[in-house]
């Protein structure tokens, strides 16, 4: 039996490597999808499937043959998650979703929990990806927020919500 830290789907897995690389491999994983994806300006949609597709497979193989339901070194799921946070959104809000990603990938609120809690490398993928759905829904919610702001005041937003005048 291959020892799973030395085949392709533990590099994978682990971003080859950085899940070993210190203390905290999930905030390192965070980090390094950040990293990834702001000299690109964004993220292809097809690049996010591929990576939460192969991120579910490689996740589970490498958990199985480490006998571990989530190993901590796994960081794939990060990946996608960090990507997610920021799918369809600009640079400028990287660090906002980069904090907040943490936080709900720490935390871990309803759905996250309940994701988590699928078998194998679908909910060691499930839970991130919740996460980033999460992560993403609030960034928007804020920008729209202070665009209704900014543009008309208090007033716009009584506006949408069909209150004064």
């Amino acid at each position: 039996m291959p020892d799973a830290k030395r085949t392709w789907y533990g590099a994978f897995a682990t971003l080859f490597g950085i899940g070993r690389a210190g203390r905290m491999p999930g905030t390192l994983g965070s980090a390094a999808a950040f990293l990834i994806l702001l000299p690109f300006g964004g993220i292809n949609i097809f690049a996010l499937a591929a990576v939460i597709l192969l991120g579910t497979v490689t996740a589970d193989m490498y958990a199985k043959e480490r006998g571990a339901e989530d190993p901590s070194e796994v960081v794939i799921d990060e990946v996608a998650g960090s990507w997610i946070s920021m799918y369809g959104l600009d640079a400028s809000s990287a660090i906002a979703a980069f904090f907040l990603f943490r936080v709900i990938d720490i935390v871990k609120p309803f759905p996250v929990d309940s994701a988590e809690k699928l078998p194998g490398g679908v909910g060691i993928m499930a839970d991130d990806i919740c996460g980033g759905i999460i992560v993403n829904v609030i960034l928007r919610a804020v920008a729209w927020f202070f665009s209704v702001l900014f543009a008309g005041g208090f007033s716009a937003i009584g506006g949408y919500l069909g209150v004064g005048g």
